[in-house]
């Protein structure tokens, strides 16, 4: 594609009310920059437009029968698009929407600047996502540390599991730990998606560690690392890290 006739931005639509579907359709129509690919009333529909158009711009309801927008992010994993906008009615869940990933996150009703505000933002990001012939981005092998003075290389494959801590992470590598000033988001975009999962909103673990997932009375999951260490999971991330470690179970969607 030449740059005089750039590649339109592959846009997708989920929201299970008509008219917002309408209007937001309305608005991106007005940019000739977007192509909508596809119109979805359900998260589950959602999931198969995805996979099955591979959008790069995502408009995504909250509140959904059977599988909110939080279900599809988690059921995804790493075949997300590169920007994520929510779209709902309700700000009580702003916090958690941009701990999933999101750009944006658009409370109903909101009027056009607003929106294009969305929209400008999501065009800045995308091309950072698109292939233009560059090699993909590699994920992280080594992380470096600091240590009574001294910077340390860590192989992230060592590292067992990654707990935030306030503006930091702490790395745990057997019975040492390290603080690295970076966000569980940041690091968790740069370690390699098919070794490491996020088990909870404030933990990491490499999957090659988990040797159990156990019951708790409460009916609440617990991951089982070596050496006995128990980390809480979340029904959140609970199908994806199934699904990273291969195990199938039945889903709502």
């Amino acid at each position: 594609m030449t740059p005089e006739n750039p590649a339109k931005i592959r846009t997708l639509i989920v929201d299970d009310e008509p008219m917002s579907r309408s209007n937001l359709a309305v608005l991106l129509r007005s940019d000739p920059e977007i192509e909508i690919v596809g119109e979805c009333s359900s998260g589950a529909e959602a999931i198969a437009a995805i996979r099955r158009s591979q959008p790069e711009l995502l408009f995504l309801d909250v509140q959904m029968p059977e599988c909110d927008g939080f279900d599809v992010l988690e059921i995804l994993g790493n075949e997300l698009p590169s920007a994520i906008v929510f779209v709902t009615a309700y700000d009580q869940y702003a916090l958690r929407a941009f701990e999933a990933g999101a750009l944006d996150y658009l409370l109903k009703p909101f009027d056009n600047a607003r929106f294009s505000r969305a929209l400008d933002r999501a065009k800045a990001r995308i091309p950072l996502g698109r292939d233009g012939g560059k090699e993909p981005k590699p994920t992280l092998e080594r992380i470096a540390v600091k240590s009574s003075g001294d910077v340390l290389f860590l192989k992230a494959n060592e590292v067992d599991w990654i707990e935030a801590a306030d503006y930091y992470a702490c790395l745990h590598v057997g019975p040492k730990t390290h603080m690295l000033r970076r966000s569980l988001t940041e690091l968790e975009s740069e370690l390699d998606q098919q070794k490491f999962c996020r088990v909870h909103r404030s933990a990491i673990v490499n999957l090659e560690r988990v040797r159990a997932l156990s019951l708790g009375v409460d009916g609440e999951y617990e991951v089982l690392l070596e050496g006995e260490i128990r980390l809480p999971l979340s029904r959140r991330y609970r199908r994806l890290l199934q699904s990273r470690l291969g195990a199938r179970t039945p889903t709502r969607c």
